[in-house]
């Protein structure tokens, strides 16, 4: 039986995208093996989102080749896309395929064997209009399972490579996204992440369809689904349709993913985002209103290009005033080939640490402070794997569906059921939780977590 390794850099996509690459091999006999190991065909899943994602995705092939001179070198992903002459010019790289065309990699790959000549089946993805179906049944994570509904993106903001990457806008056909739900559903997922390169912007290029519609579909036509979560979505995409379902539907959950990047007018028309922090703020009190208790996390660019200590404190205080539950920061980084990287006034490293460092502070306090509003409150959570930082066999970490990390007693049987958790002392990165209920029929452990802090 010939192996196959994989490697995945990068985003949730690139992960999806690596399990679907998968199926395809596993479909042609191919047994999986370890990245560490010797294997016939190894299959890096690049990321270029910043300089430093080609650089660690070039270490990567080079070690593949090193493990096995022999093997077949597939190089895929957003990198392969936008750099396919680097990544050909390594020696010993065998097949480079881009974000597209991930179907003809085993073609490809008998082609070599009998011509032994590297194959370069990267095309233009500008043109390409139609979303490429790849399906993942089930994931090696057993409790919460994604669903690519969309691929590329049309904003073209002055940071990012990725449309170059990805191409645009294109969404997958309903139809299709509610029967693999149901297949999830089926394979025993209880949630299910909506993702995509643009998430929120599904269906803008589809007639009469749009998100609030998939969304309400998904409620309706998928049976046993316990949870939808939308990994991203812009603000410029929440439109009140999509609040009116979020309000209505008990399994679309409390939690979302709104990226602000700057909190800042001045900063936010450099970087060419779609919004303005008036717009932003009122669709937050929308949803504030809609559904309270929501929790939404958001990413945060620190030093962009010209970024004044003025501008800084826009971000920073928009942030605490309306009280996100948790921050991913980053410090810009300069990706060449976009507009930003050009820019004059770039920031200083120090002065950059020293703003994402004043954020972070601030988000973990405002995490803390969203997390205690719901002591002693009884949430649902779905148990994900043992909790590592104790050597208690009985805990194990799971999330609420507002996306509290949980820390509660439970066994190997519970491990992606929902259960009904009474949080006995909130906290942040973990809360404590003990037993109320399990939603169905198995064994429960029933003393109550004390963690040493």
């Amino acid at each position: 039986m010939p192996t196959v390794a994989f490697h995945t850099l990068g985003c949730k996509v690139n992960h999806y995208e690596t399990e679907a690459i998968w199926q395809l091999f596993k479909e042609a006999g191919y047994e999986r093996t370890e990245y560490e190991r010797i294997a016939d065909v190894y299959v890096i899943n690049t990321c270029t989102v910043t300089n430093t994602g080609d650089k660690k995705s070039r270490q990567v092939i080079r070690r593949a080749i090193r493990k096995n001179p022999d093997g077949v070198i597939c190089v895929t992903g957003c990198y392969a896309q936008t750099s396919p002459a680097e990544i050909m010019a390594i020696p010993g790289v065998d097949i480079v395929v881009g974000t597209q065309d991930r179907v003809k990699m085993l073609e490809y790959i008998e082609q070599f064997k009998k011509e032994r000549q590297p194959i370069n089946g990267v095309r233009n993805i500008m043109k390409t209009r139609v979303y490429e179906e790849l399906d993942v049944p089930s994931f090696t994570d057993r409790t919460r399972a994604s669903l690519k509904i969309q691929e590329g993106c049309n904003n073209f903001c002055t940071f990012c490579i990725i449309p170059w990457a990805r191409g645009l806008m294109r969404s997958r056909d309903p139809k299709e996204v509610v029967a693999q739900a149901q297949q999830l559903v089926n394979a025993g997922y209880k949630e299910i992440v909506l993702t995509g390169i643009h998430t929120g912007g599904y269906g803008e290029d589809l007639k009469d369809y749009n998100l609030a519609m998939l969304l309400r579909d998904l409620d309706e036509q998928v049976e046993g689904l316990k949870r939808i979560r939308i990994s991203s979505i812009e603000a410029s995409q929440i439109s009140d349709e999509v609040i009116e379902v979020l309000k209505k539907s008990d399994k679309v959950v409390r939690h979302l993913h709104i990226p602000i990047q700057s909190g800042s007018d001045t900063v936010l028309k450099r970087m060419r985002r779609k919004y303005t922090m008036e717009f932003f703020a009122e669709r937050l009190d929308r949803l504030k209103e809609a559904l309270p208790g929501l929790a939404i996390t958001s990413d945060v660019i620190v030093g962009f290009p010209g970024e004044t200590e003025e501008e800084f404190m826009e971000t920073y205080n928009f942030i605490k005033k309306y009280k996100f539950s948790e921050l991913h920061v980053f410090p810009y980084s300069k990706r060449t080939g976009t507009p930003a990287a050009r820019m004059d006034d770039q920031i200083d490293e120090e002065i950059k640490n020293n703003r994402v460092h004043r954020l972070i502070e601030l988000s973990n306090q405002l995490a803390k402070e969203y997390s205690s509003q719901f002591e002693n409150e009884v949430l649902e959570v779905i148990p994900e794997e043992r909790y590592k930082e104790e050597q208690n066999e009985d805990l194990y970490v799971g999330y609420t569906d507002n996306y509290l990390k949980v820390v509660l007693p439970a066994n190997e049987e519970m491990v992606g059921k929902i259960v009904k958790v009474k949080i006995t002392k909130a906290g942040y990165p973990y809360n404590e939780g003990q037993f109320v209920k399990v939603m169905e029929d198995i064994h429960k452990p029933t003393e109550k977590v004390r963690l040493t802090s």
